[in-house]
């Protein structure tokens, strides 16, 4: 009797260890969404990967919106959310139950949908949304970086793009953490982090509302009835990406079997932070600035070059923000790593062996050379944001997880949970429309004020 090769027997039992029996092996799924986290690792991962710096984009999405309509679309996100990544962590959980845990978005479209729709749709849409958001994060970083050289030298002469250089060379380090299970420490400090800069974000907003330099509060809509209608469409847009995660599967995938209940105790620890920062850095800083606010509300705590509030106190947030943006970059790097090492490493031998270690380093450093270089070229978030959101976000937190719930479960037609579901992805699917060409539109509109490495 024949013995079993050893790099076989460490095989299968990786496979084992994510709740699959033995088959085909996949480099990607065994190496970067390893199973061996807790619900309360799947917590940290899906806060920072959900609450980033974006959410400072919020009072500007309201300034477009006006009170009612901004706060309510706040809610109805919220809540659509939380409800849409809850039906995809009960179709994920179903499949595992069954003997076939699925670790990626695109599995659950191939296995619920077809084969067509996971390899021509969900794969290059999740791709797009990823990748675009370690763009965004990359460029935030080094405005952040600029941001705070600013404040230490007011007359200094450094450009945007030598600091975005300087954090795309920090990414090319931290890119070369193995797997997502391996990110729960930083991603615990990222949670602390959001919600100390939020509270750096959400007092400073009021103690400028309060100061004898509070800017007028007008709640206008500013602009023709067109661009009002526009506007508001592209305030979705930007919503939808603040709620935005696209990457739910990825980080249910880190969970060590059995998955059941551990997703949705995640969610709930996210969504306290969720609702705590949200809307408290939304409404104080549309409540200081009104239709003043702009693309991100830290850019309001300056006027002139001149700080409004103590230069430690903007010092301090800057930075908070800065050190969570690595972390968010790292999460929305994972299924470009994921895609990489499927494609380019061996699964049959040990992860760490030289054979993997080279082109892991090699195509991981690739990926954040061009990022970096894309975010230095062209540095206009605000634009971005509403972008992804309208082709990414929307379509696979809005919609598709209604329809992966009812194509999987097939709940009666008479009854309110299918048509809840039909509603809510119909809904969302002509406002992503919508969102996409209003988003489209603006980048028209300010592509007279783009030029290559603007010193934004």
């Amino acid at each position: 009797m024949g013995s079993i090769p050893p790099d076989n027997v460490n095989a299968a039992a990786r496979q084992m260890e994510h709740g699959n029996t033995p088959k085909e092996l996949d480099a990607g799924a065994l190496f970067v969404l390893k199973s061996r986290g807790s619900w309360l690792h799947c917590g940290y991962h899906l806060t920072t990967s959900i609450v980033a710096p974006a959410l400072l984009s919020l009072p500007f999405a309201l300034s477009l919106t006006g009170w009612f309509a901004g706060v309510l679309c706040l809610i109805v996100a919220a809540l659509v959310t939380f409800y849409s990544y809850n039906l995809l962590s009960l179709v994920l959980e179903h499949h595992a139950q069954l003997g076939q845990r699925q670790l990626r978005f695109r599995d659950m479209a191939r296995d619920i949908l077809g084969h067509g729709w996971g390899r021509f749709f969900v794969g290059p849409i999740q791709f797009g949304l990823c990748y675009g958001a370690v763009i965004a994060c990359i460029l935030l970083g080094g405005q952040s970086l600029k941001a705070i050289y600013l404040l230490s030298s007011p007359k200094g002469t450094m450009q945007l793009y030598q600091f975005v250089s300087i954090f795309g060379v920090l990414m090319l380090v931290l890119a070369q953490i193995p797997s997502f299970h391996s990110l729960r420490h930083i991603n615990l400090v990222s949670l602390v982090l959001c919600l100390a800069y939020s509270a750096c974000a959400t007092s400073g907003s009021i103690y400028i509302g309060y100061s004898k330099n509070a800017p007028t509060k007008d709640y206008s809509i500013n602009g023709s009835a067109q661009n009002r209608v526009f506007g508001s469409f592209n305030a979705i847009s930007i919503i939808a990406t603040t709620f935005g995660n696209g990457i739910v599967p990825e980080i249910q995938a880190t969970i060590a079997p059995p998955v059941k209940g551990k997703m949705f105790k995640g969610l709930c620890v996210c969504y306290a932070v969720v609702v705590s920062t949200f809307f408290s850095v939304a409404i104080s800083g549309y409540w200081a600035f009104g239709n003043q606010a702009r693309g991100t509300v830290l850019a309001n705590f300056m006027i002139d070059e001149k700080s409004l509030l103590p230069t430690w106190v903007l010092l301090m947030t800057n930075v908070f923000t800065l050190l969570q943006v690595v972390a968010v970059t790292l999460a929305y790097l994972q299924p470009t790593n994921e895609v990489l090492e499927r494609k380019f490493a061996d699964a049959k031998i040990d992860q760490f062996a030289i054979r993997n270690v080279v082109p892991r380093l090699v195509f991981r450093s690739l990926s954040v050379v061009i990022a970096t270089t894309i975010a230095a070229m062209f540095p206009f978030f605000g634009d971005i944001n509403a972008v992804i959101g309208a082709f990414g976000c929307i379509p696979l937190d809005f919609v598709l997880p209604m329809v992966f719930y009812n194509v999987t479960f097939k709940p009666s037609k008479h009854g309110l949970m299918f048509w809840a579901n039909t509603l809510i992805a119909t809904i969302f699917s002509a406002l992503g429309v919508l969102g996409a060409i209003s988003s489209i539109r603006q980048i028209g509109l300010d592509a007279k004020t783009y030029h290559l490495f603007a010193n934004l």
